[in-house]
């Protein structure tokens, strides 16, 4: 009780901070037919910026809902952290970026049902000494801040070096240079970055096996209850597992 207490003041004061920060304020309400949605589009191959065009995995799969449910998006970017206190302070209506359901986030928002299967992985050099998920111990791992990685190596690896990031593709970066031996990231993001550039390899185990949902309002029941329709729609008529297979080369997750 202790524990969602501080979890809920916590959201709701970063929410309030949205109302008084100059230019954080909600913008003018959308029409009916509008849903505004949230995401941190820095995550490839879930959501990121290719020749100025907002893409990727979880891109599709909102775009896809919204057309099922006769609606139209307005997009807005905000650091990951952001997105749940955010949502909260009515900036959006909704948020998709690779977001994990767990416990504590489902205390101060509602999920949709899961849309994917991920879970943290490790991604290291591919001359990296690091084999296991024990030889972490004693390491500099890279993670981004508000992600479930830094209270899982907090929990589980306290030996680890933690090295907190604003942003997804930092982390990669600071392994690059040498400024950590390893990421801890989701496992979709992991294989991509390891798919695209040579020199990277991920753990064959990974940390964790978790779900993705779409994050609304405590209060919008309504809202989360059609995106739960529209997502069984897109799943029934093969539209699902068409962007599956597009940005992961099978039909099996979800």
């Amino acid at each position: 009780m202790a524990l969602k207490k501080v979890i809920l003041a916590g959201c709701l004061s970063a929410a309030s901070m949205w109302a008084t920060i100059p230019g954080t304020a909600a913008a003018a309400t959308p029409g009916p037919q509008t849903l505004t949605v949230a995401s941190d589009a820095t995550f490839p191959p879930m959501e990121f910026i290719e020749k100025g065009q907002r893409t990727g995995f979880d891109v599709d799969i909102m775009n896809a809902l919204a057309k099922a449910m006769g609606k139209q998006i307005q997009w807005t970017d905000i650091d990951f952290k952001g997105l749940v206190p955010g949502l909260i302070a009515h900036r959006f209506d909704a948020a998709i970026s690779a977001i994990y359901i767990t416990p504590e986030r489902s205390q101060v928002v509602n999920f949709t049902q899961p849309y994917f299967a991920g879970g943290l992985s490790v991604l290291v050099k591919s001359d990296s000494s690091i084999k296991t998920q024990s030889d972490l111990n004693g390491k500099k791992v890279a993670v981004q801040v508000g992600t479930k990685s830094v209270n899982y190596l907090r929990d589980n690896y306290p030996q680890v070096q933690r090295v907190e990031v604003e942003k997804n593709e930092e982390m990669f970066d600071l392994i690059g240079i040498g400024r950590a031996d390893a990421a801890v990231t989701g496992k979709p993001a992991a294989y991509q970055f390891a798919r695209t550039r040579a020199g990277f390899r991920v753990l064959d185990k990974s940390l964790t096996t978790e779900v993705y949902g779409i994050a609304v309002r405590k209060d919008d029941a309504s809202l989360r209850d059609q995106l739960n329709a529209a997502l069984l729609k897109i799943k029934a008529d093969g539209t699902y597992d068409a962007i599956v297979k597009k940005w992961f080369g099978s039909a099996n997750q979800g």
